[in-house]
């Protein structure tokens, strides 16, 4: 063997050596998982001190206190989310044209009104990937649960979507719109029956 042969032979080596490190990836940081849209990091901390809350008509129904689960598995007691403050369920698909048409504005009230009032988005019919797109594509801040049953949904008489329902704190039913609103109307709704001027 000839020494000019043996120092390719040697470069050859190593550069197939250099190769193979580069291609494994060597000290890049492994992906990071995107986090879940709608799970438990999306629920609000503690009321704010002071919140000034309109007390619920009196006769007004109770709403029922279903639970379930959000989109990364956590449960969720809607008695827990009333405890402190006023609850909106917005009950939708990933596949209802006029939900997708109303989350932007819904979004932007749910932020307004962060502290003040708990927005809870409810799934049904779909499945998770789907919901999971149709939250990031929306960017919905808010808790979602994933109502694979329909279980929530027959509690509150949902038949289709999308349809919103304001929960006075402490568990009182206030108001219902099969079809969904608007945000404004909810927002005038808000000011009206539960947040005290």
């Amino acid at each position: 063997m000839t020494r000019g042969y043996a120092v390719r032979l040697a470069v050859v080596a190593l550069a197939a050596a250099l190769t193979v490190t580069a291609c494994s990836g060597g000290d890049d940081p492994p992906a990071r998982p995107e986090p879940v849209a709608g799970g438990a990091a999306a629920l609000p901390g503690p009321a704010p001190a002071g919140l000034a809350l309109r007390p619920a008509p009196s006769g007004a129904p109770g709403a029922p206190a279903v639970t379930g689960a959000l989109t990364d598995g956590s449960p969720v007691a809607l008695a827990d989310l009333w405890a402190d403050r006023p609850v909106v369920l917005v009950f939708f698909t990933s596949w209802c044209t006029l939900c997708a048409e109303r989350q932007a504005a819904l979004g932007e009230l749910a932020r307004r009104h962060s502290g003040e009032v708990v927005f809870l988005g409810v799934a049904t019919e779909d499945k998770p990937e789907d919901v999971q797109r149709y939250l990031r594509e929306h960017r919905v801040g808010y808790p979602v649960a994933l109502d694979a049953d329909g279980g929530i949904w027959r509690s509150y008489a949902v038949r289709e979507p999308p349809a919103v329902v304001v929960i006075a704190k402490g568990g009182a039913l206030l108001r219902g719109w099969p079809g969904g609103v608007d945000a404004a109307t909810l927002d005038a709704e808000l000011r009206r029956l539960v947040l005290a001027p």
